[in-house]
């Protein structure tokens, strides 16, 4: 049996902000922004490259805005995401080097973490 992840609510505060910043500083698709109700507004937003998106919106999630922490992607070049990023107007981290892999970590605007992993070669 297959189980694909395919899409992971981000809890935000100001969903138009937010989609601003996952879109035009993160570099993320916007896919889709449906007012569906008064009560629910549906984006999603699919990092390049990603078969897994996340949705922002109002009526979502009871998460609280910020509370989502860890969500990570990989890269190929740490450096290279890192300078991208800060390029864009992101406060990105500076590389951390784990044996594991190289990170580099940012918040959205409501303190929703993301660390960003180039995967070490394999052997």
């Amino acid at each position: 049996m297959d189980m694909k992840l395919e899409l992971v609510s981000v809890p935000v505060s100001d969903v138009d902000r937010a989609k601003d910043f996952y879109v035009n500083q993160v570099g993320f698709v916007a896919d889709h922004d449906h007012q569906v109700t008064p009560q629910l507004r549906f984006v999603q937003l699919t990092p390049p490259g990603s078969a897994c998106s996340v949705v922002i919106g109002t009526g979502i999630t009871e998460m609280e805005p910020g509370s989502q922490q860890g969500l990570q992607m990989v890269i190929a070049d740490a450096d290279a995401a890192r300078e991208e990023l800060r390029a864009r107007g992101v406060e990105a981290s500076d590389v951390d080097e784990q044996p594991w892999g190289r990170f580099v970590y940012f918040a959205d605007p409501d303190g929703n973490t993301w660390s960003l992993q180039q995967i070490p070669a394999r052997t």
